[in-house]
């Protein structure tokens, strides 16, 4: 389209540190190779993955963007060689390794997918990261099964309100953490069958009281670090744990005799590295699977707060202080 503007806006890390450092710059227009797509963004999700990055802990993949922004939505204005799954025009919802936070972007055509009806560009923004995610980890790779009891750690945060509500709508008993009564009552909201304040709990006796004794078939965990051996305790025999972050830290010391005497499986992935045709396995389920649950209102996109693009800063501010109840954005 010849009507495009040569330069974008986009947020970049000035150098890393603080949410300061994310500053607003004048970057060239992207273009769209080979079976890619090139969106005018109207919103960018915020998550702890883009934290992590200005603080110069998580680089970008080799070959994706240095700006921050894992996903986003908008309207599709260029097409590059090949595409055929998108049109000019159309809405969509994008899962990206990077270049989020900004008021164009590329991504290939298969890693996007149509908004699902019913739902703003800003809720649509909300959704790749913590659906791909949580569908990659928790069904995929943790095999949850109806019926089974699943416990997710965080469950407040982006990825916790996900994954309670998939996993409540495919037959799972759920079982969440969080901080403070207000937050498990959120829990509770979305769908958990019991929320544990581990600030006052022992998520591991709440969850074998809850279970009478058997503990939980299914563990999501962001958190690391002494949860590690605290998870084990907490898993039924045959249990999974699937890691996917070390809040805590990535390091402690583990008695894995437990491993062995309860046939545990713990395992773990990261998705930004993963490539295209991975990521487009899960946009397919997610399509055929889950879009549905999103029209009916049965799964719901929760936001908490939105920000302009040049607020980054602010939005990053607000996720550190852990205070929100799902989903951060910026508006572009």
């Amino acid at each position: 389209m010849t009507d495009l503007p040569q330069t974008m806006t986009a947020i970049a890390i000035s150098t890393p540190g603080g949410p300061e450092v994310l500053k607003p710059v004048e970057r060239p227009m992207p273009v769209p190779g080979p079976g890619e797509i090139l969106v005018k963004i109207g919103a960018a999700g915020v998550n702890r993955p883009d934290m992590f990055q200005r603080q110069g802990n998580y680089p970008a993949p080799k070959g994706a963007s240095d700006i921050p922004g894992l996903e986003f939505a908008g309207e599709v204005v260029e097409l590059g060689e090949g595409v055929l799954l998108h049109h000019t025009g159309d809405l969509v919802t994008a899962l990206v390794a990077g270049g989020g936070y900004a008021t164009y972007a590329i991504v290939h055509e298969t890693n996007a997918l149509p908004i699902p009806a019913g739902l703003s560009v800003v809720e649509a923004a909300l959704i790749p990261e913590n659906f791909f995610t949580v569908w990659s980890n928790v069904f995929d790779r943790g095999g949850l099964t109806d019926g089974e009891t699943f416990l997710v750690h965080g469950g407040t945060s982006g990825i916790g309100v996900t994954a309670i509500q998939l996993a409540k709508a495919f037959g799972a008993k759920v079982i969440a953490t969080a901080s403070g009564e207000a937050k498990c009552k959120a829990c509770r909201d979305f769908g958990a069958d019991l929320a544990i304040d581990y600030k006052t709990q022992d998520f591991v006796e709440a969850v074998k009281d809850f279970t009478g004794g058997k503990g939980a078939d299914l563990i999501l965990d962001m958190v690391g670090g002494d949860y590690i051996e605290r998870n084990y305790a907490a898993a039924a025999n045959d249990g999974r744990i699937v890691q996917i972050a070390f809040l805590n830290g990535p390091k402690t010391t583990v008695d894995f005799t437990r491993l062995m005497a309860k046939r545990l499986t713990h395992t773990g992935s990261t998705l930004r590295i993963r490539d295209i045709a991975f990521k487009a396995k899960i946009a397919g389920a997610l399509r055929e699977k889950v879009w549905p649950l999103i029209e009916a209102g049965k799964v719901k996109i929760i936001v908490y707060s939105t920000f302009s693009l040049e607020e980054a800063s602010k939005a990053h501010a607000r996720m550190e202080s852990s205070t929100h109840i799902g989903k951060i954005a910026l508006t572009v």
